[in-house]
């Protein structure tokens, strides 16, 4: 997030006025800081008015980023490169032939990216349950050889990624439900195609489960820290964004622990 503030106010500073896709940070106190500079949010490309329109460290789709270019808009991309990575990963993985599951909140900025980048091949939830694949392509594409060199259907493949500011235990426990839950959701969600000849054959296979820790390590390094000074203390007092995925999840690891509680700033603490 650092790198997002630097990069805009050098913008703010350049162009005079910067707008931004979204807020840049769920945090209001950064937002307001921002503004002073220069540097205010617009809920679309089409509301944008200097001409400059910056993306933020969440990212975006790539639907979005071409309908910037289509407007002809300069672009100042912000995207923190965990979350780049991120997006990479589901879009490998999406041209891979894989559906791309996504632990995150769904209707977090982030998380939208990242399904915009997985091509309509993914979805996303934060309770293994939730996962619903019947609305994907779940089998691949034409025939291969298996090492008999017998032609087969691809099976259904599947890959895990998260939201790069979740829980490493979190994460591990999704993984955990869904190498359990996918079989059977793929297998009441297969199709039965023709091979030629006549011949049926089921799309309905789980072939592979592929998961990838698309984790920042620095978040969770933070996480760790928090949660072993809560084991020392009486109280916890967690400041930042209420909207702000990292500083809720600091708050949910440490409620567990000892009394914790979210602030946006020192006036509410009494």
């Amino acid at each position: 997030m650092r790198r997002a503030v630097k990069m805009l106010k050098e913008a703010a500073i350049r162009y005079g006025r910067v707008e931004t896709l979204g807020p840049v940070a769920h945090n209001q106190q950064l937002v307001q800081q921002l503004a002073e500079v220069g540097v205010t949010p617009v809920d679309e490309p089409g509301k944008v008015i200097g001409g400059i329109l910056a993306i933020s460290a969440h990212g975006t789709t790539p639907a979005v980023l071409s309908e910037i270019e289509a407007r002809g808009i300069h672009v100042i991309d912000t995207t923190c490169p965990i979350v780049r990575r991120a997006q990479n990963t589901a879009r490998e993985l999406a041209e891979a032939g894989y559906c791309v599951i996504v632990f995150g909140e769904a209707e977090h900025s982030e998380v939208k990216g990242l399904l915009g980048w997985a091509g309509g091949r993914g979805v996303a939830a934060l309770d293994a349950a939730q996962i619903d694949l019947s609305s994907l392509p779940l089998g691949g594409e034409g025939l291969t050889s298996d090492r008999a060199g017998e032609k087969k259907h691809p099976g259904c493949r599947v890959g895990i990624i998260s939201q790069t500011t979740q829980s490493w235990p979190a994460f591990v426990d999704f993984v955990g439900k869904l190498i359990h839950a996918v079989p059977s959701m793929i297998a009441a969600g297969g199709a039965v195609l023709e091979k030629g000849g006549g011949e049926r054959v089921e799309k309905g296979d789980l072939e592979e489960i592929r998961i990838v820790n698309t984790l920042c390590q620095t978040t969770r390094r933070r996480q760790e820290a928090a949660l072993e000074l809560a084991t020392r203390s009486q109280l916890m007092i967690v400041i930042g964004g209420r909207n702000s995925a990292n500083t809720k999840r600091l708050a949910e690891l440490c409620s567990p622990v000892v009394e914790t509680h979210l602030v946006e700033g020192v006036g509410e603490v009494e």
